[in-house]
């Protein structure tokens, strides 16, 4: 990458064809798709992001192909999970899958890497202020000076304040987890726990998630689906509950992490201009229903780079799909009856074979495949939805 982190740039040269706001990971992907596209080869792409991100600030976990570009900078790998509800638990295979983590670090590291190499990208340390389509250019104010671009895109989230609108539900994926190291060896290494019900519900969406290093370290969350953030000591004494429960012994916090993502069926794509995009969380590129968010950018950046090659306004690239309108619905019953959550989840589980579950919530699968899983819900909540969204 030119003039890696230190912004010496000469000439005429705050005038690119691409900028990206933001160097995440949405933002460092589709950076990425610019550099490895030979269409984009005589393009010059600006990335601006106000600090350099080489901590482990965040980790992605995702399931997948046992065989992937990313397993060169997977940190973590587990062949099977577990899903578990106050009279039910299910052990599920994860072949042909593998559910992988990828720490932040690793993956900023890996993506600066790459992107040194392209010599038309360059990234810039700079805080951007604000963004102005002024139609035939977009103008980008950034703390230190302006720039100049046909396109940009940008994770920035956007002035518009979606817990505002009454259209579309917005409810969060909100969590505290402890790296733990325990006395006793509680945990398989080989399996996840991708949801545990089984603790009190409090009328609402509530579980346990562990990621397993080893039998005796492991990371634990404890994670909510609800539209209110908790008392940080409220989840805290949950994962504490969970551990005695378990006969942890003595506890080891080596690390803690906490988040809030949101999960809305929000139609981000209309603040995009023709020339303006916003990407990431920003663009409603985390799947909202369950608040995965690495795959579906990569899905998402892929179909921004194509749609770039057509020469359309950025604002006609098409984004709502039936899928879209699943998770909306989805939604708007978790919304109305969070306390139900915990049984829509093991609805899913139970009836549903495993690898259909992952390829539909991976948005693979047939109208067909859909029907089926649908019609294992209860009928009732869903159809009211609907009801309530055409009337």
């Amino acid at each position: 990458m030119k003039s890696l982190f230190l912004g010496n740039i000469m000439e005429n040269q705050n005038h690119y064809d691409y900028i990206i706001c933001g160097g995440g990971a949405s933002g460092l992907i589709l950076a990425q798709m610019f550099g490895n596209d030979p269409y984009f080869q005589n393009k010059k792409v600006l990335i601006l992001e106000k600090g350099i991100k080489s901590q482990n600030d965040r980790t992605w976990c995702f399931w997948e192909a046992k065989n992937s570009v990313w397993n060169p900078i997977t940190h973590k790998v587990w062949n099977s999970a577990e899903f578990k509800a106050a009279h039910f638990k299910k052990k599920i295979d994860l072949n042909p899958f593998q559910y992988k983590m990828i720490r932040g670090e690793d993956f900023y590291k890996k993506s600066h890497e790459i992107l040194e190499k392209k010599s038309n990208i360059t990234f810039l340390v700079e805080e951007v202020l604000s963004l102005n389509d002024k139609g035939k250019e977009v103008h980008v104010l950034g703390k230190k000076k302006s720039y100049r671009a046909k396109k940009v895109f940008s994770s920035i989230p956007p002035s518009t304040h979606i817990s505002k609108n009454q259209k579309y539900p917005l409810l969060h994926q909100h969590f505290i987890g402890w790296f733990v190291n325990t006395e006793h060896p509680i945990f398989d290494p080989e399996t996840i726990q991708f949801m545990d019900f089984d603790l009190p519900q409090k009328g609402n969406t509530r579980f346990i998630y562990v990621l397993p290093f080893s039998k005796n370290k492991a990371l634990i969350e404890y994670t909510l689906f609800s539209a209110e953030l908790l008392e940080d000591k409220e989840y805290e004494e949950a994962i504490l509950e969970y551990l005695n429960r378990k006969n942890a012994g003595k506890i080891v916090v080596e690390d803690r992490e906490q988040g809030s993502i949101p999960m809305t069926a929000y139609p981000f794509w209309k603040n995009n201009t023709a020339n303006i995009m916003h990407i990431g969380t920003a663009g409603g590129w985390t799947k909202s229903s369950t608040g995965y968010t690495f795959k579906k950018t990569i899905r998402k950046a892929k179909k921004t780079i194509s749609f770039l090659k057509t020469g359309k306004p950025l604002n006609q690239m098409k984004q709502k799909n039936r899928f879209w309108f699943y998770d909306l619905l989805f939604l708007d019953v978790l919304n109305r009856h969070n306390e139900k959550g915990y049984l829509l989840f093991s609805i899913m589980f139970k009836k549903n074979n495993p690898e259909l579950i992952f390829k539909f919530l991976d948005e693979k699968t047939t109208f067909l495949e859909e029907l089926k899983i649908m019609l294992s819900f209860p009928v009732g909540l869903f159809i009211s939805a609907l009801w309530k969204r055409i009337f």
